[in-house]
């Protein structure tokens, strides 16, 4: 007799989650890449917080106090993504 066509595509899927698997399993990123990841999110964040508190600024005439607002934000927000990048990292 032969196979039920059903238990044969899902053995072939299993097949595919198995090899998917093994691949991430594999895949560990260089060091200095990883700090660059976490840089990157540090400094992106900060810059796009500075960014907006200057368009307000700007817009509302309120100078410096926006930008030192959304400034300290975004640093707060930079740090929150490298702690959860970095936690995610750990696993």
């Amino acid at each position: 007799m032969s196979k039920d066509p059903f238990k044969t595509r899902l053995e072939i899927a299993k097949k595919k989650v198995d090899k998917r698997n093994l691949a991430k399993k594999n895949y560990n990123p260089s060091p200095i890449g990883n700090a660059f990841k976490l840089s990157t999110e540090l400094v992106s964040a900060v810059a796009v917080g500075t960014i907006i508190g200057f368009i307000l600024d700007k817009t509302f005439g309120t100078k410096p106090w926006l930008i030192l607002i959304f400034f300290f934000v975004g640093v707060i927000a930079g740090i929150a993504n490298v702690i959860k990048s970095a936690k995610n990292m750990q696993k």
